[in-house]
């Protein structure tokens, strides 16, 4: 009786070390007092890519103008349907089609230089006092984050900027089982090759670092810690040790009483 009630409190306290063993490593960027972050001073502004769906705005003074330039698509609907503009699919080349302009390669410029580049074009098409106003957005720009994170999903960003610490806080955080000293980053760049990174989110060089602010389909997956596969085998036999054990002291109580 006694080997089998210090079997129980052994077993016990296996499963309290085990809850706790995984605590130490939770806080990110231990050391981000110790990091010189001079080399984060930039502005990050997205690239375009191949399969991005862009909405293209042209805006002239003369409404008339800038029509021919615009994309649109006629709604039905009460009072006469509306107009909504249609997305641009950057294809394999990196190029859209656009109206008037014809074929243009726009993959590898930043929202800004694919503005500046449709609005010198259309130069030659409007009057000398025109200046178009040409507004791009990537409307397909989105990352996700799967594994041990409390929600795991697509995330959307409206704002073409997102860090790899928004990305995880979007997805809920990490569970206490996320492996933050191994964060996997899967990239793919223009040409579709992949490439996977590592990532240490206790280490504050990350902030430093090409792969702090996330590009358009990136996929962060968080690898479970070995501790959480010996944590899931012994919850799924600890209700069938308690019942033996349970099962073994009410034999060994029945014998007892037997013998006497």
């Amino acid at each position: 009786m006694k080997k089998l009630n210090a079997l129980l409190i052994v077993t016990a306290m296996i499963a309290v070390f085990a809850s706790c063993t995984s605590v130490k490593n939770i806080p990110y960027l231990k050391n981000v007092e110790e990091i010189d972050l001079t080399a984060s001073r930039m502005l990050y502004d997205a690239k375009i890519m191949p399969k991005d769906q862009l909405t293209i705005y042209i805006n002239t003074t003369d409404p008339a103008a800038s029509q021919p330039f615009n994309l649109y698509a006629q709604r039905e609907g009460g009072g006469g349907g509306s107009t909504q503009t249609i997305p641009y699919l950057v294809d394999n080349e990196g190029c859209i089609n656009f109206p008037v302009l014809g074929k243009l390669k726009v993959a590898g410029m930043t929202k800004n230089e694919c503005q500046d580049m449709i609005a010198g074009r259309m130069k030659m098409y409007l009057s000398e006092s025109e200046v178009p106003v040409v507004t791009v957005q990537m409307s397909s720009f989105r990352v996700t984050v799967m594994g041990e994170v409390a929600s795991p999903s697509v995330i959307p960003v409206a704002t073409e900027k997102i860090s790899i610490l928004e990305a995880i806080a979007s997805a809920g955080d990490l569970t206490i089982y996320g492996h933050r000293e191994n964060v996997m980053l899967i990239r793919e760049d223009a040409r579709g090759e992949k490439t996977v990174h590592r990532i240490n989110l206790n280490d504050a060089s990350i902030i430093n670092s090409p792969y702090y602010y996330l590009q358009q389909n990136d996929v962060i997956y968080v690898e479970p810690q070995k501790i959480k596969a010996k944590n899931s085998f012994f919850n799924q036999y600890t209700s069938l040790y308690f019942s033996l054990a349970s099962m073994l002291m009410t034999a060994a109580t029945f014998v007892i009483n037997v013998v006497k």
